[in-house]
């Protein structure tokens, strides 16, 4: 009879294996699977782990269907819903909209009622009201089925919708000032709403109060992408939020507080033995805990680690630390299979795992929970550093010493100072404020430190885009490494880092070229690359939410694709969509040179970008066509068009000019190298991209960046239309991702990959 452990990671691979398929079979192959998979195990008893692990396909395949079944039906899209529902979760606000989650109990279309069960994450724009957790509202919302920017390296947000149970994405729409809530129901997310407030209120420094209210009650909305990324290059993410191991704190603390009134009171134990009172007592301290943190998936798996110790207490059992990991593994696979496709579930399971083998038996007693502390840390930055490159593309190699001085500081002193804070918020308000203000003085010095540490060379740690067998080599190889000493040659685990730290790099040939359309929405950002140089043109939009694509985007994405220096950072013109992304390029590239056609309106310094302007990289020729020297004016015709020729075809990248300059553009081009590849002007706007140009021009193939759903309509039917008629072939990031283009040196341009086709996921549009 296979064990908890066997079973655990059966049902693992069984779930695992369904998120790596392009499309899902149909919903009846789920069930007849797992009536075979039960034939099987009652048959043969020897195959049962195989028939688990198919049980667990079943399972997947039929919670992955029936996932993607409730969301907004395709033909629905952009349409305008009366909406009634509560608000989940702590609504956040920005300069440009208040986010927030709403879980609707009536839909309606049209005055008629519409299936849409879930969760449907919305904004409200232009001076949104102050919205409040646990609220019911009435609102009018222009929904779409959740869709996302993927690129290299990037976040694939409709992963991370279907993990959460986001059915529709949308926006409030009309004039609702002057609705109410309809009903404000007491539930969890208003006490940890109110917990933040008081914090706020009693703590002078913002910052130090955003460390605070993350560090009791989970609310990181105080925090941006500044912090982030210094936790990051500190590697303590998971300590900003509250995690699992501040959760086993606080269980800890649960079960000192149960013995201190066995000792005040010893009768208590003739009444309950203590051995059962402290296990319940941790596990209820740990349980309201983990609901302050939102119940967060590390917690969670905490917890239940926690309610399987305290259960076999009270049976008078013992539970080692394997098997209550084995059972948590089991309880969440069960309850939601597709939490197997958050980081946090991996990077939580991994790690505790690696320290369950890594340190059993280090010694008892404050002297070998010392070592285990020191230990600890080394186990997790080495057991967690492929998985982090995996989902993150960057690591930090101070981390582990930046974790030998959080986590004792975070975990043993500012958390339970700040919970004691938090617990004297309701029993003496007046104490709690002196108390918290110590958390904050702590916390503040805290983070200077880390700020320093920030800096040290190694902090940020960028690598290609890992491959998937690459990852699990090194995991293998920190597997090995960090066996028991008597395990003969554990050294050569490095070997098994080898892929992942020096991936196979295929660079341009001389002459040659290679260019990336990202996936920016509504906005263009273009990288390319030569042989031995990079050329970012343009950076995306930054929005007034501090949400910089440029950040986002570009940054991630010329990390995933191993460009590790930029020449040249060219910026068409100054309008958002195109530049509000270049401060983020320039901050991580600070050698490159930086060129703009309208310099003057730019918030960094820039170099004008003027005709006749040229350079030569690797055989390949860059020469600038427009605008002239001594234009006046701002705007899309102030725009800086390149030509890129190298030996086997041209790139002409045309910023958002206007058909009343193309003919300017068509002249200086000339004779361009062909074949020639034309970056759409404007993401295809009516007024661009005129019969004239796309004839005098001649390309083998049209390239046009555009967000999906747009509301300008871009690209125009009347410009696909003239593509069409001159026999031009046409790709859209909009439906392909990110964009890659090979100019090889010999030979014709050719589309390498569409990062939608090329990584197709079941949950993928």
């Amino acid at each position: 009879m296979p064990g908890a452990k066997g079973v655990a990671l059966a049902l693992l691979l069984g779930v695992l294996a369904v998120q790596w398929w392009p499309a899902l079979p149909p919903r009846w192959v789920g069930p007849c699977l797992a009536l075979a998979a039960g034939g099987i195990a009652w048959r043969w008893p020897r195959l049962r782990l195989p028939a688990v692990a198919a049980l667990g396909v079943a399972w997947a395949i039929g919670w992955g269907a029936a996932s993607m079944a409730a969301r907004l039906p395709a033909e629905l899209e952009g349409r305008d819903f009366e909406v009634t529902g509560t608000i989940e979760g702590l609504p956040l606000a920005r300069g440009d909209a208040t986010s927030f989650v709403l879980r609707p109990q009536q839909v309606l279309l049209d005055g008629k009622p519409v299936d849409l069960r879930g969760r449907i994450r919305a904004a409200w724009y232009d001076d949104a009201p102050e919205l409040q957790p646990c609220t019911r509202w009435h609102l009018q919302l222009r929904l779409k089925r959740p869709r996302g920017l993927v690129n290299p390296g990037g976040a694939d947000s409709e992963r991370t919708a279907l993990e959460q149970g986001i059915v529709a994405t949308g926006y409030v729409r009309g004039e609702q000032h002057d609705l109410q809530p309809i009903a404000a129901p007491w539930c969890i997310d208003r006490l940890r709403d109110g917990i933040a407030r008081a914090i706020a209120a009693r703590v002078a420094d913002p910052h130090d109060a955003a460390l605070l209210r993350a560090f009791t009650v989970g609310d990181t909305r105080g925090l941006d992408q500044r912090d982030w990324a210094l936790a990051r290059a500190n590697g303590i993410p998971h300590l900003i939020a509250i995690s699992g191991f501040h959760v086993g704190v606080v269980a800890v603390l649960g079960s000192w507080l149960l013995l201190a009134l066995y000792w005040l009171r010893p009768g208590l134990a003739l009444r309950l033995p203590a051995v059962q009172a402290r296990a319940v007592g941790a596990l209820l301290l740990a349980g309201g805990y983990a609901a302050l943190a939102g119940f967060g998936l590390p917690t969670v798996r905490t917890l239940l680690m926690i309610a399987v110790v305290a259960g076999a207490r009270c049976g008078r059992r013992h539970a080692g630390g394997t098997h209550a990991l084995a059972l948590a593994l089991l309880a969440i696979l069960l309850c939601d299979p597709l939490a197997v496709l958050s980081a946090g579930f991996w990077l939580s399971f991994v790690g505790v795992s690696f320290l369950m083998l890594c340190l059993d038996g280090q010694g008892r007693g404050w002297l070998g929970f010392l070592r285990e502390l020191s230990a600890g840390q080394w186990v997790m930055s080495l057991s967690l550093l492929p998985l982090t490159l995996w989902f993150f593309g960057e690591a930090s190699l101070v981390g582990a010493l930046s974790n030998l001085v959080a986590v004792p500081l975070v975990s043993f002193v500012i958390v339970p100072c700040a919970l004691l804070g938090t617990a004297l918020l309701a029993l003496c308000p007046l104490l709690a404020t002196p108390v918290l203000r110590l958390a904050a003085h702590l916390a503040h010095a805290q983070w200077w430190l880390l700020q320093q540490m920030a800096e040290w060379p190694g902090a940020h740690w960028y690598l290609p885009e890992v491959r998937p067998w690459a990852l699990v080599l090194a995991t293998l190889g920190a597997l090995w490494l960090c066996m028991p000493r008597g395990m003969p040659a554990r050294l050569l685990g490095l070997l098994l880092f080898l892929p992942l730290l020096w991936p196979p790099a295929s660079p341009p040939e001389q002459g040659g070229f290679k260019l990336w359309v990202l996936d920016v929405g509504q906005g263009l950002a273009v990288a390319l690359q030569t042989r031995s140089h990079a050329l970012v043109y343009d950076a995306g939009a930054r929005y007034p939410s501090d949400f910089d694509l440029g950040e986002a985007v570009v940054v991630p994405s010329l990390h995933a694709l191993g460009i590790a220096r930029l020449d040249r950072l060219v910026i068409s013109h100054a309008d958002n969509d195109h530049a509000g992304g270049a401060g983020a390029v320039a901050a991580a590239f600070p050698e490159a040179q930086r060129y703009a056609g309208e310099p003057e309106r730019m918030a960094l310094p820039m170099q004008s970008c003027v005709a006749g302007q040229s350079w030569s990289w690797d055989g390949v020729d860059f020469r600038v066509l427009h605008p002239a020297a001594g234009s006046s004016g701002k705007g899309n015709d102030r725009s800086c068009v390149l030509l890129v020729s190298g030996r086997g075809g041209s790139l002409l990248l045309t910023g958002d000019i206007s058909a009343r300059v193309e003919p300017m553009v068509a002249s200086a081009l000339g004779v361009a190298s062909p074949p020639l590849v034309l970056l759409a002007p404007h993401h295809g706007s009516k007024s661009s991209s005129s019969a004239a140009f796309i004839g005098a021009t001649r390309p083998v193939l049209a390239l046009i960046s555009a967000g999906w759903r747009n509301r300008f309509g871009h690209p125009h039917a009347e410009v696909l239309q003239r593509y069409a008629e001159a026999g031009v072939p046409w790709l859209n990031t909009a439906e392909q991702g990110a964009i890659e283009v090979d100019f090889p040196a010999a030979g014709v341009p050719a589309v390498a990959a569409s990062w939608r086709k090329r990584h197709p996921r079941y949950w993928r549009e």
